[in-house]
């Protein structure tokens, strides 16, 4: 298709597929609210950076306020918190016959579809390693899961259009007619990855370490235990073998999935989660409410306890507030509510 793709967030998801895209000869047009970085993607191009591969790529990119013109095929790659402002942003520039894809972590389909409607959402999960490390600046740290899917499971023109779209950028993109098992899967995995970001530790030390297992676990119990419930079976993935997290299973298929996912992030140059950078380094807020808030609301309407995801919200507040350090000493306050 001549038409551009839109891809709105041009950060470390959205501007590497931008930038994979636009040097395959896919039309791309970007949109970042950050002018700096709109403008060094458009004008001196996109660093690529990292040992997955390294390159500068021009994107066209603006800000919100610069766009024009509407488009069919629209990737949204915010963090979820920014979902609702973004699809508030874009949806004039959406084609009545177009479709958002949520490039996303959480359930941020949810919200699109609230917006857009569910005929004009589609779903994605991507678990490549990357980092926005500066005005037309991206670490590439390594490849991982890209799934896609329509949200209803369908299979469709479109979803097999995106699909073959992927694949330009991961060749073993897959296409799923079940796209919630991944979705809800990354929960699990990524409930854990907030509680690595109590620390300065890199993701690896924490999955590797005996001490911190049993909290670990127990927060991808809680949030297996609220897929169950809603009737999805999360997919493995990556060194997340789900399963391993499922009511009734060993701490020792838990502790082996732990292991599994040390070994896969030992093999990145992205040590640390991209909740790290938010707290330690940009000094923002992350996206602890829309995505383990979210489980522990949904959770609570099912009669599911979650105590330790409550209190991982709780803590990673803390620390974005101030009241607390990044340290070991922090994440064990997760291991008190299960001692």
């Amino acid at each position: 298709m001549a038409e551009p793709v839109l891809i709105w967030g041009a950060g470390a998801i959205g501007g590497i597929l931008g930038a994979y895209w636009a040097r395959a000869g896919v039309p791309v047009q970007m949109v970042d609210i950050v002018p700096d970085h709109a403008r060094a993607c458009a004008d001196t191009g996109l660093h690529i950076e990292g040992p997955v591969e390294a390159f500068i790529q021009k994107v066209p990119c603006v800000t919100p306020d610069e766009l024009t013109g509407t488009y069919a095929r629209v990737v949204l790659a915010v963090k979820a918190q920014a979902t609702r402002d973004a699809m508030t942003q874009l949806l004039p520039h959406l084609a009545t016959d177009g479709f958002v894809l949520s490039a996303q972590n959480g359930l941020n389909e949810r919200d699109i579809a609230e917006i857009a409607g569910p005929e004009r959402t589609m779903g994605a999960f991507v678990n490549y390693g990357a980092d926005w490390t500066g005005p037309g600046r991206i670490l590439f740290g390594n490849r991982g899961a890209v799934v896609v899917g329509e949200i209803d499971g369908k299979i469709r023109q479109r979803t097999r259009d995106m699909h073959d779209l992927l694949r330009v950028f991961e060749p073993d993109a897959v296409l799923t007619d079940d796209i919630w098992a991944y979705l809800w899967g990354k929960l699990g995995y990524g409930a854990m990855l907030f509680a690595t970001a109590l620390t300065p530790d890199s993701m690896t030390t924490n999955f590797a370490d005996p001490a911190r297992g049993p909290a670990l676990m127990g927060l991808a119990r809680e949030v297996i235990q609220t897929a169950v419930a809603e009737n999805v079976t999360p997919r493995p993935f990556n060194g997340f073998d789900p399963v391993a997290f499922m009511p009734g299973a060993s701490d020792a298929a838990a502790r082996q999935s732990l292991a599994d996912l040390a070994d896969f992030n030992s093999k990145t140059a992205k040590t640390h989660t991209g909740i790290y950078r938010d707290l330690a380094v940009r000094k923002r807020k992350t996206e602890v409410d829309p995505q383990v808030g979210a489980v522990a609301q949904i959770a609570a309407g099912h009669g599911i306890p979650t105590p330790l995801l409550s209190r991982l919200v709780e803590l990673i507040h803390d620390i974005e507030d101030g009241r607390r350090e990044m340290s070991e000493q922090t994440f064990h306050e997760l291991t008190k509510v299960i001692a």
